[in-house]
């Protein structure tokens, strides 16, 4: 009985020792945002009457990380309230999968980290999660990851239908091929990050499919000089539009933070009304939310394949304690000519959001938008731009730790 004993406290002893060196997570998150919109990514008319919608964002986070693996899946479901009976039946609502990942050590500094998951790198200007968005942005790629002193990560996707007789992608997503490698490495108060990014987006023609490549090239560059922190990023694309017009297009971003201020200018070069050649910088599968004014006029979803943009923002960001305050306003020009006789000035936006803690792991945040606009945004726009241009937003969002 005692060595049956002594056996079972070795096997639970040995057990312990293992769940120790693991280690699980499981989350959750519930984000439902309403918002109030008389102009939101579109002029709107005098006469228009504000819309409200209300939408939600529910997931569940599994994680599990021991010495060799890591994994991670997030169950999502977003949904608009009212879009749904409420004695639901069909399986047009069910839960989708945003993030199914594993992730193996090779060796010490080297892995794998294969299936859907986010990519989210440097500003988020190329590759970010969209976190504001709902549904948010995934990938079903492969990454190889070095991380030592430096680190390096290659990409790799590619889609295709699920008929096995032939190689045809025609979506849902925006590219059949991607390839990147991405490098980052930090020195004292210097952070250098280089990008090269292969997308091929599948392109029908009469009899075949064929696969148009672009290429953007790039990084980002921090620093600071004393209290003042100094950030720059510079993009070139190159290679064949889906249109079959070769791409020549720039972005460029210089920003400079003291305390609560940032001063900063972006440009995203565009092709003129009369331009033949394809010279608009694409942003590909960044977050751009976050970048040109929380209204949306360009690059969410919007003003690709356009006039570009001149953006000239300053910005201020307060916390303490429990509470954020941040102050946005932007300058809009386009970058290239809209028509003949338009000006190329599109607007100044002003952009105020705060949030309060107002329980651990519970915080209420709300923003208030304005747009006034310039003639030549009806050129782009549609609609009014005499017309008073808002919109707002009361998003609650709570994150438990049901087990960490």
């Amino acid at each position: 009985m005692k060595t049956l004993k002594y056996i079972s406290l070795i096997v639970l002893a040995t057990c312990f020792a293992q769940f120790a060196k693991a280690q699980f997570t499981l989350s959750g998150e519930f984000r439902p945002r309403t918002e109030f919109s008389h102009g939101y990514k579109t002029l709107a008319s005098e006469n228009q009457d504000v819309s409200t919608i209300t939408a939600q964002r529910t997931r569940l986070n599994f994680g599990f990380t021991n010495e060799w693996i890591k994994t991670g899946l997030v169950l999502q479901d977003v949904r608009q309230w009212g879009n749904q009976a409420q004695l639901v039946q069909n399986q047009d609502y069910a839960v989708s999968i945003h993030q199914a990942w594993a992730e193996v050590l090779l060796s010490p500094g080297f892995s794998l980290k294969a299936g859907r998951q986010e990519l989210v790198y440097d500003d988020s200007r190329i590759f970010g999660n969209v976190g504001w968005a709902h549904q948010a942005r995934s990938h079903d790629i492969a990454l190889f990851k070095i991380e030592k002193e430096f680190k390096l990560h290659f990409g790799i996707a590619h889609n295709e239908n699920s008929d096995l007789t032939n190689s045809n992608y025609d979506g849902p997503d925006a590219y059949k091929d991607l390839q990147f490698v991405w490098f980052n490495n930090k020195w004292d108060n210097l952070g250098l990050s280089l990008l090269v990014l292969n997308n091929g987006v599948p392109v029908n023609t009469e009899n075949e499919q064929k696969t148009k490549y672009s290429q953007t090239i790039g990084g980002r560059v921090t620093t600071a000089i004393e209290s003042v922190k100094l950030a720059s990023n510079l993009y070139y694309q190159t290679g064949e539009h889906a249109s079959g017009r070769e791409i020549s297009a720039l972005n460029f971003l210089l920003e400079a933070s003291l305390k609560k201020f940032t001063l900063g200018y972006e440009y995203l070069s565009g092709t003129d009304y009369d331009e033949t050649d394809f010279k608009s910088f694409t942003p590909l599968y960044g977050t751009n939310h976050k970048f040109n004014g929380f209204m949306d006029y360009f690059y969410v979803g919007n003003h690709m394949g356009s006039v570009g943009l001149n953006d000239v923002y300053l910005k201020y960001g307060y916390s303490k304690n429990k509470a954020g305050f941040d102050a946005h306003l932007h300058y809009f020009a386009s970058a290239a000519s809209i028509s003949a006789d338009a000006e190329n000035y599109l607007g100044t936006e002003l952009d105020l959001a705060a949030s309060w803690l107002v329980q651990p792991q519970a915080k209420i945040s709300i923003g208030l938008s304005t747009l006034f606009a310039g003639s030549s945004m009806e050129l782009l726009k549609g609609g009014d731009s005499s017309a008073t241009q808002a919109w707002a937003y009361i998003m609650l969002s709570v994150t438990p730790d049901f087990i960490k």
